[in-house]
Formats: C-alpha cells, structure tokens, sequence
C-alpha cells in the first residue's frame, strides 16, 4: 500500500459536460446544467487512486494556455504534478448527457502537437520518476504528431528499470506495446476485437484471447464488456465479474475506475477474484456519477458484495 505511482497521460483533455434532455442533432438545444472537469485518462486513475490513499504522481502534456484548471485540480487532491506545459491549449471533450433518452454524445478534439524536445523532456521526466516510482500507468490517446511506438518505448524502458506497468491504451499504440508485456492491459472488448482482427462471440472466446495475450509476458488481462461485466485473465486462473443493474449517470472514467480497482487490488494484495470485485466496484462507483468522479470510498467498497463473481 505504500507504493507509489506515477501515471502517463499524453493527450489530456477538459471533460466539458452538458445535460441536455431530449437532445437533437441540428436543432437549438438548451443546457439544463453543465460542469467542467480536468481529464484524460491517466489523470481520472490519478484522483481515483488518490481518492484511496495512495501517493500518486502525474505527467504527460499540458497546453500553457488553459492549465490553471489542472493545476488546481492537482493542488487541491494532492497529486503531485510533473506536466510538461506545451504551446497552445489542452483539448476540450464535450459529452452531452440527455437523461430523458439515456444517451450520452461525445465530441472528442484531436490535442496539440508536443515537438521532439517536448517529448525528449517527457522522457527525462519519466525517468527522474522511475527513480522512487514503483507502478506506472500509461493510459489514454496520442497527441498529434506522437509515434504510436510511444507507449511500447515507455514499457520497455520502465520494464529495464523494473517498474510494474499498467498499459490502457487502444488502437496501432495499444498493437505496438503487446510485444514489450506490460504487466496488466486493460481492453474493452471492442478494443480486443480490433486487437485480434475478429469478432469475439462468447465469453469462452473472450476468456481464450484474454489467455492467449499472457502467453505474451503480460501478467493480467482485464477485458470490460459494459453492463455483462469483465473478464480478468491470469496465468493460473480466468474470472469473470458481473455487476449488479445499475443506473447509470455518466459512463466517463467507468473503465479508468477499473483500472485504477484493479491497481488497488494488486497493492493490497488481494487474490484475482477479489481483485475483480474491487475493479468493478470502482466502475460501478465511476457509472453512479457526473464526471470523472467517485463516491466515497466506504460506498465503493460496499459495492463489491454486490459483484458476482464466476470462474471460466
């Protein structure tokens, strides 16, 4: 538990909510509330982890020009903040909640371009980290202009330095970083579908990649699925976790309370089933509020009885 953590995240963004209810494309639409949070994943596991009593350390990129947000968000949780600021402004995501047809619409910007000598600062940051950082969480999209290698660089690197890192990526970066084994990945199951170039029509099959990406070096695969729930993978053992119907406020950072579950779980040494108890009581916690938040930790805790819990 007294591990302490530093988490990546390259391409942060301003999470701009809006409510909208009976929401329509193409027409004037009137907000009935609206808040913005700081965000992008790597920062969400960060005040999610924080939010349980662990030290936690972030960096990536920040825009100069709308940093302050960040900033005070950092201050006031106490996560230590080692950004890089860049030129220009972080991105902003607007997600439209419209409670009345239960839909949420998310319009996603591309972020701004770090330059050889941003990334070449990240990196010596990163390093200076590894130094007194035990677990590293390398979460979220690339900027524009980043490598997709990025992220299998920064596996090999922290692995060389034997650092315990935990890769929640998709896409040509999360294709390029399987080969290095990160300790733990977590796909959702659209994102392993595209991984493995199929669909994936049961559980079993689900169960089988999830296996068959340990046979790789990666320790833990944890496969979301939504409202059916995750898979969590390991050398010795395949469980399944189904959550309770829940209603859902908002879905954003649902899969980085995940992450940031199945980390706390590791830390305290919890066996894989209970392990993914936690995980998805994290998820559930995410799903029942507005924003990258949580409720308080003795709720998110209450929930896992509520988590079944099934071998594969």
């Amino acid at each position: 538990m007294n591990a302490k953590i530093a988490t990546i995240t390259l391409n942060p963004a301003i999470d701009q909510t809006a409510s909208i209810p009976n929401f329509k494309a193409g027409e004037v639409n009137r907000v009935e509330w609206e808040q913005a949070d700081p965000g992008g994943k790597g920062v969400n596991v960060a005040s999610f982890l924080t939010n349980f009593g662990f030290s936690v350390t972030v960096s990536g990129f920040l825009g100069k020009d709308n940093i302050e947000l960040f900033e005070n968000f950092f201050t006031q949780k106490g996560i230590q903040d080692q950004f890089v600021p860049i030129p220009g402004k972080t991105r902003v995501n607007v997600k439209i909640i419209d409670g009345l047809q239960n839909q949420v619409t998310d319009i996603n910007f591309p972020g701004q371009a770090p330059t050889e000598s941003d990334l070449a600062t990240l990196y010596q940051v990163i390093d200076d980290l590894a130094t007194d950082h035990d677990w590293f969480v390398l979460s979220g999209s690339l900027p524009a202009g980043v490598s997709p290698d990025i992220y299998g660089k920064l596996v090999a690197r922290l692995k060389a330095q034997d650092k315990t890192v935990v890769l929640d990526a998709s896409g040509e970066s999360f294709h390029q970083a399987i080969p290095f084994a990160p300790y733990a990945i977590k796909p959702n199951i659209d994102e392993l579908q595209e991984l493995f170039g199929r669909h994936l029509e049961s559980e079993k099959a689900i169960a089988q990649a999830a296996q068959d990406l340990l046979t790789k070096g990666i320790q833990c695969v944890a496969v979301s699925m939504g409202a059916k729930g995750a898979i969590f993978a390991e050398a010795d053992e395949v469980v399944i976790a189904r959550p309770p119907k829940i209603e859902v406020v908002s879905t954003v950072g649902a899969g980085d309370a995940m992450v940031s579950g199945l980390v706390t779980g590791k830390l305290r040494g919890l066996s894989l089933a209970d392990c993914a108890r936690l995980a998805t009581a994290f998820s559930m916690g995410a799903l029942s509020q507005v924003g990258p938040r949580l409720p308080p930790k003795e709720t998110v805790e209450s929930f896992m009885k509520q988590v079944n819990v099934q071998s594969l």
